[in-house]
């Protein structure tokens, strides 16, 4: 296992994983920019937490619509042109943001819209990369090529909160900007890559059947219905994400840098847990692994609601990512090797839709739990009900708790 690592830093040395990995590293900083950026554009203008939920909810209806779909046209597709279309959109929607922040905005509804589109997006090109990366790599090199994207994903999720809340100090504009361009910058990169990227010919049965194939297979898979849906609910009660504004600004009293950091730690944690990945893949034990890093996270989000110091606040989310990284590299590795390549697309899908439940329906969640509760109750609450979920998790689905080994 530890020859995977080292066998998936020298595949970067070809072309097209290191395209593919340059191209997510661009897409995911970006994004994460827009995060903080849209989160802090929409609560300087509202001061309404629950605005910062509908901000998550505008992005997840399209996403949550259209993501099956999707999955389909990638596995008809070339999955590469897909994505390079996607980027190429997102790249335009930001245009269009910089545009509006360039005028007295009273209204939120715009920028809804944008989001709605960039949740739009996000359904076509997610599972078309989920399922090219096994394309581009040996399958020796696929663990630790997880391992590594992974860890670029993090990084990139560091440094975009920082980068935004730094940028953000000249105004909404700069990080637009930036973000249009790396947006553009990704889609050059995925059009670079030579390689065929359409999935093999699927069979020949009817269309409908074919189209819920992917969640028909997740339905029956035990392993894998129980990998995704366990990060599903963890992440729907326990993420922050949505209220990192609010606390930044009326809990914590720091500013857009602040922000920034804090919207950072989580990836820091997740960047430091991915590299140790890359070159010490999880050998044993891989249930407990995964249970443990979920009760980590649960923990940490308890201790972040009630912590009043900035410096406790981004050591809990450090470790939080940490935890969270185990979920993810275990997740990402065993959806796609149970998984045949003609339906991977679909079965991607799925997941993204179970992913993107969990954080942009977590992200109205924590907003509407906040405006009821408070927002402290809202995130303590939701910490205790990860490890209430952790905890039922395992009873609910022994195989997951005796997995032992991912290949």
């Amino acid at each position: 296992m530890q020859q995977s690592g080292s066998a998936a830093l020298a595949s970067l040395r070809r072309r097209n994983p290191a395209c593919y990995a340059i191209g997510r590293l661009c897409g995911t900083l970006s994004a994460q920019m827009l995060v903080v950026g849209v989160g802090w554009h929409v609560y300087a203008i509202t001061h309404d937490p629950l605005a910062l939920g509908f901000a998550g909810l505008s992005a997840f209806l399209p996403f949550v619509t259209l993501v099956l779909v999707g999955g389909h046209v990638a596995d008809h597709a070339e999955r590469r042109i897909v994505i390079v279309i996607a980027y190429a959109i997102e790249a335009l929607c930001a245009l269009a943001l910089l545009l509006v922040s360039a005028t007295p905005l009273h209204s939120v509804w715009p920028i809804y819209l944008l989001l709605g589109v960039f949740g739009a997006t996000h359904a076509f090109w997610t599972p078309a990369m989920q399922a090219m990366l096994p394309q581009l790599v040996t399958r020796e090199e696929f663990g630790g090529a997880v391992a590594l994207n992974s860890m670029f994903y993090q990084i990139a999720t560091v440094g975009g909160p920082v980068l935004g809340g730094v940028l953000y100090l000249i105004g909404p504009r700069a990080v637009y900007g930036t973000c249009l361009v790396l947006f553009a910058l990704t889609s050059v990169a995925m059009g670079l890559i030579h390689a065929p990227t359409r999935a093999p010919t699927p069979p020949a049965i009817g269309s409908t059947r074919r189209f819920l194939e992917g969640l028909r297979f997740v339905l029956h898979n035990r392993l894998v219905l129980g990998v995704i849906s366990l990060d599903l609910f963890a992440v729907l009660f326990g993420g922050v994400v949505a209220l990192l504004p609010v606390y930044a600004s009326d809990v914590l009293h720091t500013g857009p840098v602040g922000l920034g950091l804090l919207r950072a730690a989580p990836g820091a944690g997740a960047a430091i847990a991915g590299v140790t990945l890359a070159l010490r893949p999880i050998r044993d034990n891989v249930g407990s692994w995964l249970f443990g890093g979920v009760a980590v996270f649960g923990v940490c989000m308890i201790v972040f609601g009630l912590s009043r110091s900035f410096a406790l606040s981004f050591a809990v989310l450090l470790i939080s990512g940490s935890g969270d990284m185990i979920s993810v590299y275990i997740r990402a590795i065993l959806v796609q090797i149970a998984t045949p390549d003609e339906i991977r697309g679909r079965v991607s899908a799925v997941n993204s839709m179970f992913i993107g439940a969990s954080n942009e329906l977590g992200e109205f969640e924590s907003g509407l739990t906040a405006s009821w509760f408070g927002t402290v109750p809202a995130v303590v609450i939701g910490g205790a009900l990860t490890l209430a979920v952790a905890v039922s998790w395992v009873f609910l689905f022994p195989p997951l708790r005796r997995l032992k080994h991912l290949h």
